[in-house]
């Protein structure tokens, strides 16, 4: 069947992938987004469709967070920018540990959202989720952060069903940037980070940027053990290469390196002192020719991670395997198409319990036509089928059922789609409708890399994954609308969105026992269970404008509602699905601030409603969390020579506050020093 499998990858493969269009035929490969942002005087992305698209053109519910967003954040660390864009979720579990999720549905160790850089991958994917400081990033590199809703599979790629962070950095071929930054704060933070681009001839260039951090975790309550923690710290190393081969063809290689230990949950309340090693490295080839911008891209990440699961100590070892090609082309002024492959393969050790190992091997084919109807009114069509298959090698653990590895030769084939309408009667109003399929694949842990022995009082039982497993589906129907208010120098937008999830997979637990002993010494088994369906639907508010004087202000609000919808014999509690409970209702965001020449000021307000979190993970237990608000701030001075001095803070409301049932949340202040040239 892999020599099969192979065979039509290859034979996809004999086409090539396409690059993004740019503003200039000779380097038609790279994105200048500044010259473009400045052009249209809005954001602009590639990533939904490929060619350059102003953000209100988009097919997709996308918000974009500029770099000048970030800075003025005075944030550290991704998830607190992230938790003031509209209908984002966090769960801040401690001082280096964040769970994201878009629009309700967060958990320990988020499987919905997709992460990348640059368009690669970097989430995890033997638990399949995001350690945010694992990310090999530092903020003053990034260009923008596309952050798209709801389920992208067809335009985005793999898994990316609840949502897409997609990072933007710096591109050396257009972006001369070089800066150097050195960050004091309470709890004992401390971070070093540079920046530098450089340009050798003509040809050439290259972006090197590193940073390092470490902190004190929060303090511990009676809900966690003190052993269970660690302070949180992470190194890491990137370079960004461009080389003009000729003149229409370009040759982008991208490689990285982070090292982190971090206090993670793993599971809801079950936290763990937890380290990651990754490496990555990406080369991407493409060329303009007149068969369309063709592109072809091969990327491969390693990790290694260190955790505690349920008390015992396991090592998992990764390895994530990508090729990719697509071809983007005109068919006269009005239709752009894209078509596309893609191989991935992915592959981990069991653990704690060793001697086994997972893999599967992912083909993929892929779609899109967008139709410029005209000047007002373009449509989007996409279209993606997965064909995965599953494999296990290796021994299985004394005293589990007498199984052998051929259970885990299966086969997942499944379609996404995305359909969008832009309509744009005016220049001042924009109307989206949007339609999206995705599919939800189940991780490698899912599917059995986690396998121990657990007592249960007086008894042993077994934990193992489910390679019977069904992928989670995930549907998806919005409508939006935006106004400029130019008298204003503001605009306004509203959303409302209704999605279906069939198939919720549910978490093992010991209070309920999936496959029973079927002879003496034999343990009974927990694992991952398909428990049963999910509805949701919402409305997003956001706006967002300038006053004379140099002020600017905004603010969002997201209401979403939970149904779940359990199959007879599961509990959402008890099998830790209980969406209903543990999405908040009510979420929403306030910021002001001020800038001249010299000085700069902002604040920050965030507001999350009541909502229910999980007390332990033997006899699931759901606790109340009250509605909080969280302030932050920055205030910032620059002098001569690009010297800035910035003093900030997040979680400033309260010394301690509780956020979730784990640890409780500590006021933050940070004194950076930075120097840009």
């Amino acid at each position: 069947m892999k020599k099969t499998l192979l065979a039509g990858v290859s034979a996809t493969f004999a086409l090539s992938l396409a690059a993004l269009a740019s503003t200039g035929a000779a380097h038609a490969q790279s994105i200048d987004y500044g010259a473009m942002q400045q052009l249209f005087n809005e954001p602009v992305t590639t990533s939904a469709t490929g060619s350059p698209q102003r953000s209100t053109e988009v097919p997709v519910a996308m918000e974009i967070i500029s770099a000048d967003d970030i800075k003025r954040s005075g944030a550290v660390d991704l998830p607190t920018i992230l938790s003031r864009v509209a209908g984002l979720d966090v769960l801040n579990w401690g001082a280096g540990a964040s769970d994201v999720s878009v629009r309700g549905y967060d958990q320990a160790m988020s499987p919905r959202l997709l992460v990348l850089i640059n368009g690669r991958q970097v989430y995890l994917d033997h638990y399949g989720y995001t350690a945010w400081a694992t990310l090999p990033v530092q903020l003053s590199e990034i260009r923008q952060i596309e952050v798209v809703k709801g389920p992208n599979s067809a335009l985005f790629g793999f898994n990316a069903v609840g949502g897409v962070i997609n990072i933007i950095t710096q591109n050396p071929k257009f972006d001369d940037t070089g800066s150097v930054s050195l960050t004091g704060g309470t709890n004992g933070y401390g971070e070093l980070s540079v920046v530098k681009s450089v340009k050798l001839g003509e040809r050439f260039f290259a972006r090197l940027s590193a940073g390092a951090a470490q902190m004190d975790e929060y303090k511990t309550n009676a809900a966690v053990a003190s052993n269970l923690l660690t302070d949180p710290a992470r190194v890491s190393v990137n370079l960004d290469t461009i080389a003009q081969l000729t003149e229409k063809t370009e040759l982008r290689v991208e490689g990285s390196w982070s090292n982190v230990q971090v206090s993670e949950v793993v599971s809801n309340i079950d936290y763990s002192p937890s380290k990651y090693v990754t490496t990555s490295v990406k080369a991407t080839l493409a060329s303009d020719t007149r068969l369309g911008l063709l592109q072809a891209s091969a990327y491969e990440t390693n990790l290694t991670a260190k955790q505690v699961v349920v008390g015992q100590s396991a090592r998992f070892e990764n390895k994530l395997d990508v090729l990719s090609v697509q071809d983007l082309f005109k068919i006269g002024a009005n239709h752009t198409f894209r078509i596309g492959g893609e191989y991935r393969k992915n592959q981990v050790n069991t653990a704690p319990l060793v001697g086994g190992k997972l893999s599967y091997e992912v083909a993929s084919i892929s779609g899109m036509w967008n139709w410029a109807i005209s000047e007002k009114l373009a449509v989007t069509a996409a279209g993606r089928y997965d064909d995965l298959s599953l494999s296990r090698e290796g021994t299985f653990p004394a005293g589990y059922p007498a199984v052998t590895n051929a259970y885990w030769d299966r086969s997942i084939k499944k379609a996404s789609y995305n359909l969008g309408v832009v309509y744009r009667p005016t220049q001042a109003d924009t109307f989206k409708a949007t339609a999206a399929r995705g599919v939800q694949v189940p991780t490698l842990v899912d599917l059995g890399a986690v396998q121990l022995r657990v007592a249960a009082g007086p008894y042993t039982i077994g934990v193992i994954g489910n390679p019977t497993l069904e992928p989670s589906i995930v549907t998806n129907y919005e409508v939006g609308y935006e106004r400029a208010l130019p008298g204003l120098d503001a605009k306004a937008g509203v959303s409302v969105f209704t999605q279906k999830t069939e198939d919720v997979k549910g978490q093992p637990t010991s209070a309920q026992i999936d496959v029973m002993p079927t002879a003496p010494g034999v343990l009974p088994l927990l694992s991952y269970r398909n428990v049963g369906d999910s509805e949701m639907w919402g409305v997003e508010l956001t706006a967002s404008g300038k006053i004379s004087g140099g002020y600017h202000w905004s603010g969002n609000w997201a209401f979403t509602d939970v149904d779940d919808q359990p199959t007879a014999g599961f509990s959402p509690t008890i099998r830790l699905t209980n969406f209903s409970a543990t999405t908040p209702e009510v979420r929403a965001n306030v910021s002001f601030g001020w800038s001249n020449a010299e000085w700069s000021a902002d604040a920050f307000a965030h507001y999350t409603g009541d909502f229910k979190g999980y007390t332990s993970d033997q006899t699931p237990v759901l606790a109340d969390i009250e509605g909080y608000v969280t302030l932050g701030g920055r205030v910032a001075r620059t002098f001569d020579h690009g010297l800035t001095l910035a003093v900030s803070g997040q979680n400033l409301t309260e010394g301690r506050q509780r956020q979730t049932t784990g640890l409780e949340v500590e006021r933050r202040a940070f004194v950076t020093l930075s120097k840009a040239w």
